[in-house]
């Protein structure tokens, strides 16, 4: 009888301690969010609105095939810049890359300091052919109606262009000069990759030994209702994107007539391939950019949530279970598999000698195009299957401790004074990838606060943004400028 209550005691003071440290732990949890210096940026709200409609009126499509491109548009975008601008484009050095491509170079008063960049691209998605007519407003009308401005380009990405130049010409205007160099370097492919727009700036500025401190790409916005727990709205700051690659499964053999199969053929062979890595998947673990960004939202939660994950230690595996339940989430953890063409048989009653399938893959950080080889062909166990992936992997992780990282989150907190600002992993790609060779860390962030189905929009119908969002993202910029030259 005394050993037993001996044992419950132990077993009992255990448990106190466990919960006495694990409450201790989550309300020694201190807020990562600066506090809000209020933004005294004031714009002339009706020219820039009025600027970023016209701007949209341009059709500046990238399509895959660059022969279709329409390249008297860009020839007008650029020379509506010129026009819109003139401050801007008396003071800035302004070049040309392969025609199109435009950077913008703001000198700065301190030369041993090394340059910032913002990046954004004017050219836009194709409208699908037939959609046309769901938009509520032609998609390359520019309308403003009922507080917003509709058509391609409102969210991805004219917005960025025209709302870095709003902001600069706001600065210049307003005696603003920068202490370090700031350029301002705007792509014309980014939709079909930017091999001719940001990877050509970025190996003109590499031959003349240009290094920035951070670059500010789009990427990540300030969303409702993202973070389970967490009421304010979220602004998710890319600082690294997934990798992007493409597996192909490949297997030839004896065709035949379909009236004397085998007893597993090479459509089936391929399709129980794809039916083993859907069932099996790559590890998710919470780590990196994923783990980041819940270490600065863990604070801002719920009590009940912030108790998870300020132990995440003990409850990681629980975690990564819950995360594991949704594909948005599933794609923080994990290197995904989404197979996405099947290529065999011509023929209804003629066995295929070959069939193919792709997969696509979207890399995690650290993740290597071998190693996700290896996986395939391990979890596949088929000789006969040969396959060969190409792509590229993860971009590099930047940091989130230096004052880059802060000044961004800083200028987020003086426009959008209740959200949440934290780092994150971006599934997408974007133009940012390229100036990693060049800059120290590389950011994606669009600074609008938008719901999460207007993500939809960004390559869908009906694309447009409020007059209020357009206001200020403007802010924003004009803030990372100052923010960055204190």
């Amino acid at each position: 009888m005394k050993k037993s209550s001996l044992l419950f005691g132990i077993i009992g003071g255990l448990v106190l301690i466990f919960i006495i440290v694990t409450v201790f732990n989550s309300l020694i949890v201190k807020s990562k969010q600066p506090s809000p210096n209020p933004s005294d940026v004031v714009i002339n709200e009706g020219k820039a609105v009025e600027h970023l409609s016209k701007a949209i009126t341009y059709k500046t499509v990238s399509y895959q095939d660059r022969s279709k491109f329409d390249f008297t548009e860009f020839e007008k975008f650029i020379s509506f810049l010129e026009e819109s601008y003139p401050v801007v484009h008396n003071q800035l050095e302004l070049e040309k890359i392969n025609e199109y491509a435009l950077i913008y170079k703001w000198k700065g008063s301190d030369s041993s300091k090394n340059p910032i960049g913002l990046t954004s691209h004017y050219d836009v998605v194709p409208v699908l052919e037939g959609t046309e007519g769901n938009w509520e407003q032609p998609p390359f009308s520019g309308t403003v109606e009922n507080g917003k401005i509709w058509g391609r380009g409102t969210l991805d990405d004219k917005i960025g262009v025209i709302g870095i130049l709003e902001a600069v010409e706001f600065l210049i205007n307003d005696g603003f000069k920068p202490a370090r160099d700031v350029y301002l370097m705007f792509g014309f492919d980014e939709e079909i990759g930017g091999d001719e727009g940001a990877l050509a700036i970025v190996n003109t500025l590499k031959d003349r030994g240009v290094t920035f401190d951070f670059v500010l790409d789009e990427g990540g916005a300030i969303v409702e209702n993202m973070v389970p727990g967490v009421n304010q709205p979220v602004g998710v700051v890319g600082i690294s994107e997934k990798g992007s690659a493409t597996s192909e499964l490949t297997i030839e053999g004896s065709g035949g007539h379909s009236s004397q199969p085998k007893d597993q053929t090479n459509i089936g062979r391929i399709a129980s391939a794809i039916a083993k890595l859907e069932d099996t998947q790559f590890k998710g673990d919470l780590r990196g950019p994923g783990e980041d960004l819940f270490e600065y939202v863990a604070p801002e939660m719920s009590f009940a949530m912030k108790y998870v994950f300020a132990n995440k230690m003990i409850f990681e595996p629980i975690i990564e279970q819950i995360l594991l339940q949704q594909p948005a989430t599933a794609a923080l953890i994990r290197t995904t598999i989404a197979p996405t063409i099947f290529n065999a048989g011509e023929q209804y009653n003629a066995l295929p000698e070959k069939a193919t399938a792709y997969i696509n893959h979207r890399l995690m950080p650290g993740d290597s195009l071998e190693e996700v080889k290896s996986f395939i062909e391990d979890t596949i166990e088929d000789d006969n299957i040969k396959v060969t992936i190409t792509g590229s992997e993860a971009s590099k992780v930047s940091s989130i401790n230096g004052w880059e990282f802060k000044s961004i989150q800083q200028a987020a907190r003086n426009v959008y004074h209740d959200a949440v600002i934290a780092p994150y992993l971006m599934f997408a790609g974007s133009d940012a990838k390229h100036y990693d060779s060049i800059s120290k860390n590389t950011y994606r962030f669009l600074p609008v606060q938008i719901a999460s189905e207007d993500l939809n929009r960004m390559h869908g119908t009906n694309e447009h943004i409020s007059k209020d969002n357009f206001i200020q993202a403007i802010k924003f910029y004009a803030e990372i400028i100052k923010e960055s030259n204190q």
